[in-house]
């Protein structure tokens, strides 16, 4: 079998290269210790572990984004999962079946924009074709559900890593937080003025997002998290996300992962 190569646009590199923006960005989020009961919490699970990965050696830092440097389009989630990313180290990655993870990287696979339809470690040789996938706040918080300080305390990281993508066209903001906190990043990372009173969330909602002193203009889609919470009750379907992942893509264009035989 031959490589995965990208179509439409030379050949990727899913990780950052060291002396990039990225790269350095990528070093600042995984040593910040901002919040307390973050750090606790990342550190306390990485310890304790869960019987069915009680053999590995866990992450248990925060996550830097991870993708295309060259991305158009950008997903951002909530958190990290306790024993996902938290234990493998890469966004969406290690969730288990069902999980969030499990349906970025199936979606991503099927649209053509991911090498591989599963996510299980950091070392898998995943590529990414246009795409940056990373999350609102770095650290898994108790419960899933991080304090309005503690997302504040991680905007500089959004806002640092949509500057650092000259090419940017869409973002994709995974629930009401990671919606909110791109809507708060914009600004900060160089876009225009957001408006005013800001949009509210809706699944499916398509908002243009002002160019700037430093980024173009954008288009800010939002969809309905796919947790579990949100899979399991159908509240958000399999055609309900691939609607939105496809969506995304078209406004984003780039190039496309190509699998020879």
């Amino acid at each position: 079998m031959k490589p995965d190569r990208v179509r439409g646009r030379r050949p990727v590199a899913s990780l950052a290269e060291p002396g990039t923006a990225l790269a350095a960005l990528g070093d600042a989020v995984v040593a910040c210790r901002a919040c307390p009961r973050l750090v606790a919490h990342r550190e306390r699970v990485a310890a304790e572990k869960v019987r069915r990965h009680a053999a590995e050696t866990y992450w248990g830092r925060p996550i830097r984004a991870f993708g295309d440097p060259r991305a158009t389009l950008v997903i951002v989630g909530l958190a990290p999962a306790a024993h996902g990313a938290n234990r493998t180290g890469r966004p969406f990655t290690g969730d288990g079946t069902g999980g969030a993870g499990e349906w970025v990287a199936r979606g991503l696979y099927e649209i053509g924009k991911a090498s591989r339809p599963t996510w299980r470690q950091a070392d898998d040789g995943l590529v990414l074709a246009g795409v940056l996938v990373t999350n609102a706040v770095r650290c898994v918080p108790p419960g899933n559900r991080p304090t309005a300080e503690e997302v504040r305390r991680c905007a500089p990281f959004l806002a640092a890593e949509l500057a650092a993508l000259p090419a940017l066209r869409v973002v994709l903001a995974l629930g009401r937080v990671a919606f909110t906190a791109l809507l708060d990043a914009w600004p900060a990372a160089g876009g225009g003025p957001v408006p005013s009173p800001k949009p509210t969330f809706a699944h499916g909602r398509e908002l243009p997002l002002a160019p700037g002193r430093a980024l173009a203009g954008a288009t800010l889609l939002a969809a309905y998290h796919p947790s579990r919470q949100n899979t399991n009750t159908g509240r958000l379907t399999w055609h309900m996300w691939l609607r939105v992942l496809r969506r995304a893509a078209e406004l984003a264009g780039g190039g496309t992962i190509g699998r020879d035989a």
